[in-house]
């Protein structure tokens, strides 16, 4: 029940352990996992008076939402355009209204429970790597327009004036977004559950489920719990506790390292607190921490296990290339983890029968997207909206098993190419 060697891990500000289960609990909803969608769901449904049991197989915060960059800005792995597609243009728009709610909800909840030790810091900034201005004004323009989402275009030599790169052209400053340290902001929602009388459970994976009838059954090692409603928010490391869940996402995994302190060096090169994110469509994220005394460097994914140091001597060459005053910056801590990624790109959010739930594979989709989709099925199991159901067409659909994965890994690297060789054409 330890959690990986990460920067949120040597930082995290509330390092208690939960007992596991033992014996018989009973509860109007017990959620299965204790990440961000699962803890946002127990916060909400433990807001409106319900009695709620989470069930964690390691710790709080051990999976993905515990270990990702940080970013808390509106959209989806996938475009606008492929969803209106899908969907149609009005629930398009409603998605992405409620993604850009996700960022105000999380924001809303670190002031309302004081969690300052999530250490949120306004601004997102995307930047190109080819230049075309052009185009990115009319995108700011048009999500104005659509949205009421005010962006700030950077001309090239804004842009430069802070990052100081070559390989940046143009960039859009989002305001309203922000980055903060998941972690700590996830055990801040637990407190909380618990202070409403919902019970927490690590150490606890659920092994065996009953989900006919009119009362639930979610067996672990140690005890079972019984409940009207079971919510699935598993992510990369969903076992095969449900064959369909399972079948429904591939496991990912991105990798993440952590500079040593030098402040006057980073300051060198990165002259923002804004987090950073490229436009390249297999891109790298980034942004400082502690205060402008490390950077924190992420991308580049697998579809199986591999050497996270191979894969930080990658990340290292992207940001020396990126930078190349930033040579001389040692690496002090790298580590990887599984997000879960649908064959649509986007989130699996909805209801697979009366009581069972279903929210996840939040992959490449940012911290609100993710809590926003907790706080839409609790919506659901309260019956006070259906917005779940904007999440439909986008459902359990198989992700292709080992050939999904084979087709994942092969799409990436073919988008890297795109990538060089768009710059290169710019």
């Amino acid at each position: 029940m330890t959690y990986p060697d990460t920067y949120y891990k040597r930082t995290m500000s509330d390092p208690r352990q939960r007992a596991a289960l033992a014996g018989l609990e009973e509860c109007d909803t017990v959620i299965v996992g204790g990440g961000l969608a699962g803890l946002t769901t127990a916060l909400q449904l433990a807001r409106a008076g319900q009695a709620v049991t989470v069930l964690e197989a390691e710790s709080v915060g051990f999976g993905a939402s515990g270990r990702n960059g940080g970013f808390v800005g509106p959209g989806y792995a996938t475009g606008t355009e492929q969803i209106a597609r899908i969907a149609g243009e009005d629930a398009a728009r409603r998605l992405h209204l409620m993604s850009l709610e996700g960022v105000d909800f999380v924001r809303e909840t670190i002031r309302a429970l004081s969690i300052d030790e999530a250490k949120p810091q306004t601004g997102l900034m995307s930047v190109l790597r080819h230049d075309d201005g052009a185009s990115l004004k009319a995108y700011v323009e048009q999500t104005r327009r659509a949205y009421g989402n005010e962006l700030e275009f950077l001309d090239r030599d804004q842009v430069r004036s802070v990052l100081k790169s070559d390989r940046y052209f143009q960039a859009v400053r989002d305001g309203r977004s922000f980055h903060m340290h998941p972690l700590n902001y996830l055990r801040g929602v637990a407190r909380e559950i618990e202070r409403l009388g919902g019970r927490i459970f690590e150490a606890s994976p659920a092994k065996a489920i009953d989900l006919q009838g009119a009362q639930k059954r979610v067996t672990t090692p140690g005890g079972e719990v019984r409940a009207r409603n079971v919510v699935f928010t598993t992510g990369g490391y969903t076992g095969s506790l449900h064959g369909r869940l399972k079948r429904s996402f591939l496991p990912i995994a991105t990798y993440v390292m952590v500079s040593e302190e030098a402040p006057d060096l980073i300051a060198s090169a990165i002259a923002t607190t804004d987090a950073i994110g490229d436009n390249r469509r297999a891109g790298d994220y980034y942004r400082v921490v502690d205060g402008g005394r490390r950077l924190l460097w992420g991308g580049r994914i697998t579809t199986r296990a591999a050497s996270t140091q191979a894969l930080v001597r990658e990340l290292r060459a992207e940001m020396v290339g990126t930078y190349p005053q930033l040579a001389g910056l040692k690496t002090e801590l790298a580590w990887s983890g599984l997000m879960s990624y649908a064959r649509h790109l986007m989130p699996q959010i909805g209801r697979m029968s009366p009581g069972v739930w279903y929210c996840t594979a939040f992959g490449g989709h940012g911290l609100n997207t993710t809590a926003i989709g907790g706080k839409v099925v609790a919506e659901g199991i309260l019956g006070e909206t259906d917005r779940y159901r904007l999440f439909e067409p986008f459902g359990l659909v198989w992700a292709g098993g080992l050939a999904g994965l084979a087709v994942a890994q092969l799409t990436y690297w073919k988008l890297q190419a795109q990538d060089w060789w768009r710059e290169r054409a710019a």
